[in-house]
């Protein structure tokens, strides 16, 4: 099937903004993902799906214990074309992988060998469409995303909400909330797919643009746009990948979430979210000997944080953005050296963050603006920086030059969620 891309263009800008560079880069992508598609199935109804990847602005580590976070969706993104079937058998092939992942709508059961697959995750939704009676049912689909694995972008949760958007695209009218969606990636990110994942990766590629999110009630978490653009700012998002290696880190990501719960159930509780600031002070001594020094660190830094979150959102609100990048520096200064998150202890001399940081941190202070911290999980990976446009170049020269030639990454915040690109036409 051939299609007119030409009645895209206004729908490519909405996401993917005026450069017409990018516009045609978005359009060549768009070509390549249809005749991808058509090198695989056949159908006349093929529809175009996109979901975004997310960048996490304030609020490192706070979720998991019920705390708040900032994010917000950014320009790159996972996309598919895909059409209905008549059968109950969804199809899915994606870049990078020469099968196809296939899933009967009547087979949901979890499965251990499946754990850790796109398949598990594709299940999963699946079967979660029909525990909450929504209506599912076959479709074909070919996904590819620039939203790249272990970037720190959230890659598999916008896949979730991608799949997500498909079926409530095609079979419930698109009725289904934007947060609904994203509970549903959750769910088979937890139980399928097997990963202890919170909900703010799903939230912010399903709900899009910035948002807040409390956690303080897991089941109905408190959703809330944040208008402020930073492009009229004249400033742009970076994140760097610093190349660290994300192997046999699961015990050290697991530990941060443990530890602060376990301040909390020291004095009573079950989160962090559950116990004051004030109540970690006044038994400090006790929580020193029975949590530990670091569990203490931690679940003060997740206090603090909380606040930055609130008081970020005041600055933007207020466009106070001076303000929110001296906030910006106070978390990663906090993450370091509260959190704890900018290296692995098992490997302490990996330390690619905490370099990355530290020259950024000496480029910012050359140029007299901008500001960084570590981006998400930490230990390895990605560090965020927010810089005036005027700098970029320069700066993506330095740290290439150490990092690789593709470690750096200009974002935008993008206005979209996961959507079909149909409802923007």
């Amino acid at each position: 099937m051939k299609y007119d891309f030409s009645k895209m263009q206004n729908v490519f800008k909405k996401l993917y903004g005026n450069d017409q560079e990018e516009l045609q880069h978005q359009s060549n992508r768009y070509i390549q993902l249809l005749e991808n598609f058509n090198k695989k199935f056949s159908g006349e109804d093929i529809q175009f799906f996109s979901a975004p990847g997310r960048t996490e602005i304030g609020g490192n580590h706070t979720d998991h214990n019920a705390g708040i976070v900032l994010a917000g969706s950014v320009n790159l993104d996972s996309i598919a074309a895909a059409t209905k079937t008549d059968n109950d058998v969804v199809t899915i092939y994606s870049d990078g992988f020469p099968d196809p992942f296939i899933v009967n709508v009547n087979d949901v059961k979890t499965s251990k060998v499946e754990e850790g697959t796109t398949t598990a995750l594709i299940r999963g939704i699946i079967a979660r469409f029909q525990q909450l009676n929504y209506s599912v049912n076959g479709f074909n689909a070919y996904i590819t995303s620039n939203v790249l694995v272990g970037s720190g972008l959230s890659s598999s949760a916008s896949i979730e909400v991608l799949i997500g958007n498909i079926l409530n695209s095609f079979y419930n009218d698109g009725k289904i909330s934007a947060e609904t969606i994203a509970k549903i990636g959750q769910y088979a990110e937890n139980v399928y797919f097997n990963k202890p994942c919170g909900l703010m990766d799903q939230m912010t590629c399903s709900v899009g643009g910035i948002i807040s999110i409390d956690f303080e009630d897991a089941q109905k978490p408190l959703v809330r746009k944040v208008n402020f653009d930073f492009d009229n700012q004249n400033y742009s998002i970076l994140v760097v990948d610093t190349g660290g290696s994300h192997a046999d880190l699961t015990e050290d990501y697991a530990s941060i979430p443990a530890e602060m719960k376990s301040v909390a159930r020291i004095l009573g509780a079950r989160v962090g979210r559950d116990i004051t600031q004030q109540g970690v002070y006044d038994n400090i001594k006790m929580l020193r000997q029975k949590a530990g020094d670091r569990a203490v660190l931690r679940i003060l830094h997740f206090f603090a944080d909380n606040q930055r979150v609130l008081e970020q959102v005041e600055a933007l609100e207020n466009n106070d953005f001076n303000n929110f990048l001296r906030l910006v520096k106070e978390s990663g200064n906090s993450s370091n050296k509260w959190l704890q998150n900018s290296y692995s202890i098992k490997n302490p001399t990996e330390q690619s963050v905490n370099i990355a940081l530290a020259l950024t941190e000496n480029y910012l202070r050359k140029i007299k603006s901008g500001a960084c911290r570590v981006h998400g999980g930490g230990f390895a990976g990605t560090i965020q920086v927010f810089l005036p446009n005027e700098f970029i170049d320069n700066y993506i020269k330095l740290m290439q030059g150490i990092f690789g030639k593709f470690s750096v990454l200009v974002l935008n915040i993008r206005p979209y969620g996961s959507l079909n690109l149909n409802s923007l036409v």
